[in-house]
């Protein structure tokens, strides 16, 4: 992977992981944290979740990607990487968007993890009731 082509930066987040996403024009490594993605993300779905961006507009091949992720779990941050490639993606070419806006990519997802409230055991969960 060398950087003396163009490179193009971008920031992901998905519930608390947030990933600095670099991408140039190679023949399509993807490292994360300085391991391999499929070392990195450790099952099948991580994989298609972190790559699905690149495989909408059919770059698998073409793109190098570095990734530094950090803060929350797998999921987090597999959606994470994702939405950092598809940030990077658009910066690269911006005839990208549509399609990727298209395939929900570009939306950074608002579901985080709701607060424990005061009185209750959980953010929803109620301690049982009794009458008598």
């Amino acid at each position: 992977m060398t950087t003396t082509t163009e490179v193009f930066r971008a920031t992901g987040r998905r519930k608390l992981a947030s990933a600095q996403v670099r991408l140039f024009k190679g023949s399509g490594k993807i490292k994360v944290n300085g391991r391999s993605l499929e070392d990195y993300c450790f099952t099948e779905q991580l994989v298609s979740t972190a790559t699905a961006p690149l495989v909408t507009v059919e770059l698998l091949k073409d793109i190098d990607v570095l990734v530094r992720v950090r803060g929350g779990g797998v999921n987090g941050q597999a959606g994470a990487i994702a939405h950092g490639i598809a940030r990077a993606l658009e910066k690269m070419d911006p005839e990208l968007r549509s399609p990727l806006k298209k395939a929900g990519h570009m939306r950074r997802d608002p579901r985080t993890k709701e607060r424990k409230k005061s009185g209750q055991p959980g953010a929803r969960k109620k301690f049982q009731f009794s009458k008598r």
